[in-house]
Formats: structure tokens, C-alpha cells, sequence
């Protein structure tokens, strides 16, 4: 009999699943997947095996399938499976075989688990692929979260083999006379984790000859630091990050300057938006200096804006366009109220006020539009006797924040000129002058609090 006991113990130990849940197993071939589909026939599991041939060894890779496809015959159970151009996949984006085999593999199991009603997608992964996890990060460079290898349970994967190593799933294998796959491959030393494998861990082993039971007491500690660490990031994330909108926060740079030990928490707080190390340590570097410096990652970007430094996606929703008719009183954008009104020269007296755009109607084209700014945008700053200024230009000179500008309304004419940004400037070849007969008046209400 399998350790039958260990198994069921495991899993309601790490709460991997519910025993009425439906389970898709990814089984290779090999032992540890072929013996992880002998477990979860014995304990009566609802379950069903899926089998990706990457076609990397020819006739090799089809007799797995054929294998795969008989097991899963003789248990009864659903069957999956695909095959792949694993090498035209890696050449077209640049990545390893085993990068490419990896994506293509969690992206199928996902596919089917979903399409088919599985709740969760079993891989065969063991205590010896955790150490060599963590060799291989140790090698490549880490956080703390590298230190705990391979986990139990993320989200819809779960590995219910965790609680054993190498020796033991061969002495199970042989005394239970389980049939598998040999993968040739895995002889190959031109791979990092079979280099670890072959080379680095039996050195290892002549060192400490319990290491599997060494590096399960480490990973143990290491976990527990990172949830300590975890802990202490979401309060300083609850003290120092202040929600601007759903897509921005504001952090005081003065508060990130006395984090302790600074790269270690700064790295924590930004990493989940996609910042590097690097990145971060010239943030450092720079938050002394000028104003409007910006750090980029795939998704966001940090903007040093003096006291502040401003966390923004950098997909922010493109806020639509509002037409605006002489007839029309109020006019509302992107959450702004606007109020216009159409005046005689006589009744007219120009206002000194940064929020009101005061204009010649007779130079207008109707309908306006309020809009957000685009690149290439230019207008004549008032005062400047005619003389273009982009507006990426005039936002910089004004110390406008980036992630600001989108939020700026531009009040452009019906032939395309831009003739107010609110709460700025209007443009000097629409402004009042002696000849002009009716005046066109734009107020922003919602920026000064009316």
C-alpha cells in the first residue's frame, strides 16, 4: 500500500482541497506524476489527468502521451491532452525551451481546468525541486520570498507530493511496481535545475546526508520571516500610502526616508507594482533632487513631485470628450462642472480669475470641446504676443506632475486651436479686445469650490 495516511494528512494539513472537489492532475509520464495519479486513485479523489507533449524527443514524446492516455484508461478518469511547437514558441519570444515549455503548459492546465470544471490543477513537484528552486534563485539573486521554494498551494496550482523527497518516491515506486516514463532529458547537465540536480546536491548531501530534512526545517524559518515581513509592509503601506483615486497614491517622501532598512522595505512596497531593484536604488539616488523626475516599470511609473513621491498606473482610462453649445449653461468633465454664459460687450468687465476662460464669441466655432491634452498639443499663452508654446512645455515650466496633466481640461475651438487651459491660461489670439461684440465666458466651478 502507498502511504496512503501521509498523503491525506498533507493535504488537509495545507488545506490543498476539499475531498468532493474535482482535481486535473498534470502527469507527464514520469514517477512522481504517475505516482501522484496512484495516490489520488486510491483515496477515491474525483480527478482527471491531462498530458502536454512538447514534442522535444521524437518518438519519446509520443509513447509518454500513449502511456499517459492508457493510465488514465485504467483509472477510469478523463484524459487531456495537447501538443505543442515548443522550439518555434521559444524562438519567437526569445526565451529558453523551458521557459517556453513552462508557459505553454500552465496556460493549457489553466484552459481545461476552467472549460471542464476542475478547481484545482495538481503538480507533481517534490521536497528535492524545492531545494533545487532555491539554489537556483540563490545563483540568479532573490528576495526572502525565493527562500521558501516552491509552495503547497498559489492560487489554483496545488502540489500534494511536498511531503516527499526523491529516495522515498523511488522506494515507493519500486516497492508498489509502478509503471512510468524514464525522461531521457533529465540526464542532460546543459539545463541549470539538472545541473543541481546531478552535480551540485549529492556534494551537498556529502556534507549534510539529511539535507532534505535540513532545507524543510529552513524553509519552515524563512516563511515565517517573510509573512513577519509581509506584516510589517502592509503597515507602512496603511501609514504612508494615500489613495489619490483608484489609480494613484501618494507617499511622503519623508516618511520613505526613514524606512529601516531602507532597500529591503522600499523593495517590498514597490516590487508588487513591477519596480526593480535598480530602478529603485537610483528613486534613492535622485528624491533629493529635481522635481518631476519619473521611474518607470511595465505598469506604473513614480514621479518625485517635491514632498511627494506619486505612484500612478500608467493605464490610466482615457476620460471622453464633452462637446459644449452657446446654448448649454452647464457643462460637465471628468467629474468637473463648468458653467458658460453668453454676454454683450456693454454688460462685460474682464475678471482677473484663473478659472474662467473670457473670450471674443465671435472668434469661436461652435461646438467647443472639453478635453484632456495631447501630445503635440501647442496654444499662444496669453500675454505672449502670438507666440507658440507646446503645452508639455508650459505643464513643465508650471511643475505640473505627469500623471496630472490627463486630469487639466483643454477647451479647444471647432477648428482644432486650444483656446483655454482651465485653471491656467487662456489663449492670447481669442482673448477680449475693444472690437469684440459678445463675449463668451467659461467658468470651472468644482476647482475653486463654488
Amino acid at each position: 500500500m502507498l502511504d496512503l495516511n501521509r498523503f491525506l494528512a498533507f493535504i488537509k494539513q495545507e488545506a490543498l482541497f476539499l475531498p468532493e472537489e474535482r482535481i486535473l492532475l498534470a502527469v507527464s509520464g514520469g514517477r512522481d506524476s504517475v505516482l501522484m495519479a496512484h495516490f489520488f486513485k486510491q483515496a477515491g479523489f474525483q480527478f482527471g489527468i491531462a498530458h502536454c507533449n512538447f514534442n522535444l524527443r521524437n518518438e519519446e514524446s509520443d509513447a509518454d502521451e500513449q502511456f499517459t492516455s492508457e493510465l488514465a484508461q485504467s483509472f477510469e478518469v478523463p484524459f487531456f491532452s495537447t501538443g505543442f511547437d515548443t522550439k518555434a514558441y521559444a524562438e519567437e519570444r526569445h526565451i529558453s525551451i523551458q521557459m517556453a515549455a513552462r508557459d505553454l503548459r500552465y496556460q493549457w492546465l489553466e484552459e481545461i481546468r476552467n472549460d471542464f470544471d476542475f478547481q484545482y490543477i495538481a503538480l507533481a513537484h517534490h521536497q528535492n525541486d524545492t531545494i533545487e528552486t532555491i539554489l537556483l534563485n540563490l545563483t540568479r539573486g532573490t528576495g526572502i520570498a525565493g527562500l521558501h521554494g516552491i509552495l503547497p498551494k498559489r492560487d489554483k496550482l496545488i502540489r500534494p507530493l511536498l511531503f516527499l523527497n526523491r529516495d522515498e518516491i523511488d522506494e515507493l515506486v519500486k516497492s508498489q511496481q509502478i509503471s512510468y516514463r524514464d525522461d531521457s532529458s533529465n540526464q542532460s547537465t546543459k539545463y541549470a535545475r539538472n545541473k543541481i540536480r546531478l552535480e551540485v546536491i549529492p556534494r551537498l548531501k556529502e556534507l549534510n546526508p539529511d539535507l532534505e530534512e535540513t532545507f524543510a526545517a529552513n524553509i519552515r524559518r524563512f516563511t515565517d520571516l517573510e509573512q513577519l515581513l509581509n506584516i510589517r509592509l502592509k503597515e507602512l503601506k496603511d501609514a504612508l500610502f494615500i489613495e489619490s483615486n483608484p489609480q494613484e497614491f501618494k507617499i511622503k517622501l519623508s516618511g520613505l526616508k526613514k524606512l529601516n532598512p531602507l532597500n529591503t522595505l522600499l523593495y517590498g512596497m514597490f516590487q508588487p507594482y513591477g519596480f526593480t531593484e535598480a530602478v529603485l536604488q537610483d528613486l534613492v539616488k535622485s528624491w533629493d533632487g529635481q522635481a518631476g523626475k519619473t521611474f518607470i516599470s511595465p505598469s506604473h511609473q513614480l514621479i518625485l513631485d517635491r514632498k511627494w513621491l506619486i505612484l500612478a498606473s500608467k493605464k490610466q482610462e482615457e476620460i471622453a470628450p464633452v462637446l459644449v453649445n452657446p446654448e448649454e449653461e452647464t457643462i460637465r468633465w471628468n467629474n468637473q462642472e463648468f458653467k458658460s454664459q453668453i454676454l454683450q460687450s456693454e454688460d462685460f468687465y474682464i475678471r482677473n480669475n484663473r478659472y474662467l476662460a473670457q473670450l471674443d464669441f465671435g472668434l469661436l466655432q461652435f461646438p467647443l470641446t472639453l478635453r484632456s491634452w495631447r501630445r503635440g498639443d501647442y496654444f499662444c499663452p496669453l500675454g505672449m504676443k502670438g507666440k507658440k508654446k507646446k503645452l508639455s512645455d508650459y505643464f513643465i515650466e508650471q511643475k505640473i506632475a505627469l500623471n496630472h496633466k490627463s486630469n487639466i481640461a483643454i477647451l479647444e475651438n471647432g477648428n482644432g486651436d486650444i483656446v483655454w487651459i482651465a485653471g491656467y491660461r487662456p489663449d492670447e489670439r481669442y482673448k477680449i479686445t475693444a472690437s469684440s461684440k459678445k463675449i463668451f465666458t467659461l467658468e470651472q466651478l468644482a476647482a475653486h469650490g463654488k
